[in-house]
């Protein structure tokens, strides 16, 4: 059947079956399919893998069907992001870090952007000033101020999410590293021979050009006026929205040029997949907002006529109680800046300590940080962004990604021994 793409999220009929129970007894069904009509396949081993929102469902069909999957790989999978599993404020305070750790007072800026969009806001002639500042498609009304926010808001988590090591293209083209500042890049890489290796994988231009083409460089000094602040702002994130030279303005409406499924993504976490966000304007770069779950709750009723279910995974999955599963492994993305501190001289952790050096995922602040058992495993990686080690590979990966990845399939070579080996004794 030939649909057209998002139809199918249009169409209410439909909708009831966009849930995460469903996705695994698809897989499941899909398994069954093709080991039925694919020669040799019926007696062979099959290893669920994914990241992100695919990871969790990696974890999960592990979990609920470990008859059809003999292990998981859960790549950025944020299988605790739910109810009070985590504190709700986490997430941001990764992004945040993030940030501050790429440039001086790159996360001050962004804190003090706030307040000067208020004060602009308020009043006809400030709101011009902006639309035309920010090279806004729409020119803003007073109405428009918070989606403004939150817009911008999402922008600084997506370059969290999609800090790589070379450039990409994964929810819009980017240059490598893109939110640290050249000289962190020369650290990292170490030598002027891979810095020309670097600067060939993510400049479009020329080298000076690529090199200017970070965030963090534009976000240098917080203690300018409103009006250099925000066309700063406008600098940083026009290498998230422009770095293709293509845009001849910002759409404060989307965040994300790949087809991703965000629409869906919006009814799930209006439903079963609901996780807690605040932040607090301290410890993270961000206005203070607390953890609402009325507001969402109204917000999803009159967007999908649905009320969410915050309690739902967890008693489907288990939340943190899910000792009695085997044979998945759980990767994450951290930074290690000390030695010494939970990385080894590899840049894998080496302790499990999820706080002792500040993570590069926001998403890493929900997965699983620690081994749970000797089969239910995490592997930490340094120097990555969301999911590094399911991209493909590249001359600029880091050694901690090529390591992570030696131990996944380390440990998926073990689950298929054990497979072939159950199958030997039964015969």
């Amino acid at each position: 059947m030939k649909v057209k793409q998002g139809s199918l999220i249009e169409d209410s009929r439909h909708l009831n079956f966009l849930t995460s129970e469903q996705a695994l007894a698809d897989f499941a069904e899909l398994i069954k399919h093709l080991k039925r009509t694919i020669p040799g396949a019926e007696n062979q081993p099959v290893i669920a893998i994914g990241g992100s929102y695919g990871g969790m469902l990696a974890a999960w069909f592990r979990m609920k069907y470990p008859h059809m999957v003999v292990g998981a790989l859960a790549a950025s999978a944020p299988i605790w992001q739910f109810e009070d599993l985590v504190p709700c404020g986490v997430f941001m305070k990764i992004v945040t870090t993030d940030f501050r750790k790429s440039g001086p007072h790159c996360s001050e800026s962004i804190r003090r952007s706030w307040d000067a969009v208020n004060r602009l806001s308020s009043s006809g002639s400030g709101l011009q000033w902006l639309s035309e500042a920010l090279h806004l498609c729409s020119p803003l009304t007073s109405e428009d101020i918070q989606h403004l926010k939150d817009w911008i808001s999402e922008t600084w988590v997506n370059l969290a999410m999609v800090d790589y090591p070379y450039a990409s293209n994964f929810l819009q083209p980017l240059p490598a590293w893109p939110i640290k500042r050249p000289s962190v890049l020369s650290s990292k890489r170490g030598s002027d021979a891979s810095m020309k290796v670097l600067l060939a994988a993510g400049a479009r231009q020329n080298c000076d050009e690529g090199l200017g083409l970070v965030v963090c460089q534009y976000l240098k000094n917080p203690n300018v006026s409103d009006l250099l602040l925000l066309q700063n702002i406008f600098q940083a994130l026009n290498v998230y929205y422009n770095y293709s030279g293509q845009a001849k303005c910002l759409n404060i409406s989307e965040t994300a040029t790949g087809s991703l499924g965000t629409l869906g993504w919006s009814y799930q976490a209006c439903t079963e997949v609901v996780m807690p966000f605040c932040t607090n304007g301290v410890d993270d770069m961000f206005e203070p907002h607390s953890w609402n779950l009325k507001e969402l709750s109204d917000d999803c009723f009159q967007q999908w006529g649905v009320r969410p279910r915050p309690s739902w995974i967890t008693t489907m999955y288990g939340g943190k109680n899910i000792s009695s599963h085997t044979n998945i492994v759980f990767s994450r993305i951290k930074n290690c800046l000390i030695p010494g501190h939970g990385c080894g001289s590899s840049g894998l952790s080496t302790d499990g300590n999820s706080d002792s050096n500040g993570e590069l995922d926001p998403w890493s602040g929900g997965g699983v940080t620690k081994d749970i058992t000797d089969t239910l495993v995490a592997v930490t990686i340094s120097e990555g962004a969301h999911h590094l080690d399911l991209r493909a590979k590249n001359a600029l990966d880091p050694t901690s990604v090529l390591l992570a990845r030696f131990l996944e399939v380390r440990h998926m070579k073990n689950w298929i021994r054990d497979f072939y080996d159950s199958v030997g004794k039964q015969r």
